[in-house]
């Protein structure tokens, strides 16, 4: 049985954590001030504004903020502060059966890639790759962030803006679980208990500042665990500066795509407005879903929230 959270209202309380990297507090409270502005109580974690070297604080104290939040029946739904680095260190410290106890919303994306597939993996819930608190809330990336959590209690259609056309290849449908995100998060989980299970499902990807070859390292690194080609389909997000100014010692990052995923067959959609740009889609990790690549739009299939 997959377990979902309460569905988010004007007026519920989101709980703030660092799991990550370290955020500039001032920038924290102005973006506090931009969730308070929307209707919504804040809960600010013990250590959201730790700091250790490139951390947010130790390990320990980033897990506990995380077990306080979901143990805390005051918060409704927990809200990452930042990505950058550092979850994955805290897999090993994390109860799972507290989270699976509280099902609730939770939502980042970036390093909380991690975070976002393990609950769902252990936990059977439902996650949320989403824009985090000191994200910029432009109109499209609002509507999506709060009609995904607000009114995801019913079967939804997820697209892109109008004028962000998608491409699709090898079909024009794929279903299954909707797993993924950071790559090199998922890349850098192999061989540990905490690996991506892609076994059917359908992977979506996107990634920052990583030049073609480490694209290329990284899918390669998939292809050779098997894990991509046990998905059922890909949708491809933003990949978001990882272009190159010329290509005379490079493959482009078009040929990458093309070699290491469309030459798997499996169905593709490429141009998904949800990763490191704006606007940024909401997506919810661990829904079934059913993708028409040629229209561009990925349909839940089930509610993500109740």
């Amino acid at each position: 049985m997959i377990l979902i959270g309460k569905r988010l209202k004007r007026g519920d309380t989101i709980g703030l954590i660092s799991p990550a990297s370290a955020e500039k507090p001032e920038k924290i409270k102005e973006k506090i001030e931009v969730l308070e502005n929307l209707g919504f109580n804040i809960k600010q974690g013990k250590h959201i504004y730790d700091k250790w070297g490139y951390l947010a604080g130790k390990d320990v104290d980033r897990a506990s903020d995380i077990m306080d939040m979901f143990s805390d029946k005051s918060v409704d739904m927990i809200l990452c502060t930042r990505g950058g680095y550092g979850s994955m260190r805290l897999l090993p410290l994390i109860d799972f059966n507290i989270i699976e106890e509280n099902p609730k919303i939770f939502a980042g994306f970036s390093d909380i890639t991690t975070l976002l597939n393990n609950i769902y993996n252990k936990c059977h819930m439902i996650t949320f790759h989403s824009p985090m608190c000191t994200s910029t809330f432009d109109d499209f990336t609002l509507k999506s962030f709060l009609d995904t959590l607000m009114y995801g209690y019913v079967p939804f259609t997820i697209k892109n803006p109008e004028d962000i056309p998608t491409q699709y290849f090898n079909g024009e449908y794929a279903s299954g679980t909707l797993i993924g995100g950071n790559l090199c998060l998922i890349s850098s989980l192999l061989g540990t208990p905490y690996a991506l299970n892609t076994e059917n499902k359908i992977l979506f990807i996107e990634d920052v500042g990583e030049e073609p070859y480490r694209i290329d390292r990284m899918l390669t690194q998939l292809t050779l665990s098997g894990d991509l080609q046990k998905c059922s389909g890909f949708i491809l997000g933003q990949f978001t500066n990882c272009e190159l100014p010329h290509y005379e010692r490079s493959l482009t990052l078009t040929e990458i795509l093309e070699d290491r995923i469309l030459s798997l067959k499996k169905p593709t959609l490429i141009n998904f407005q949800s990763g490191h740009s704006y606007p940024r889609i909401t997506l919810p990790i661990g829904s079934s879903v059913e993708v028409n690549l040629k229209k561009g739009e990925i349909h839940a299939l089930e509610p993500v929230v109740k």
